[in-house]
């Protein structure tokens, strides 16, 4: 699914820079790096934890969802 465009909360927009911080913890996991989460959203200025939630609670179900046949 889509990850929400805005916070629910404070309203900051958060989906512009949701794909980027995934590929910045999937970049540290490749170099074998320990990949924090909250170092990375620092750099993109999520310091509002209603903003950290948006992020750290997104998962991407399309992927599993697509094997199904349609109705």
């Amino acid at each position: 699914m889509m990850c929400p465009v805005r916070c629910f909360t404070c309203g900051k927009v958060v989906a512009d820079k949701y794909y980027e911080y995934r590929e910045d913890l999937e970049r540290a996991k490749e170099l074998g790096k320990e990949a924090d989460a909250g170092k990375t959203m620092d750099r993109f200025g999520f310091d509002r934890y209603c903003c950290r939630r948006m992020l750290l609670s997104q998962e991407d179900l399309v992927d599993e969802i697509i094997h199904y046949p349609r109705f």
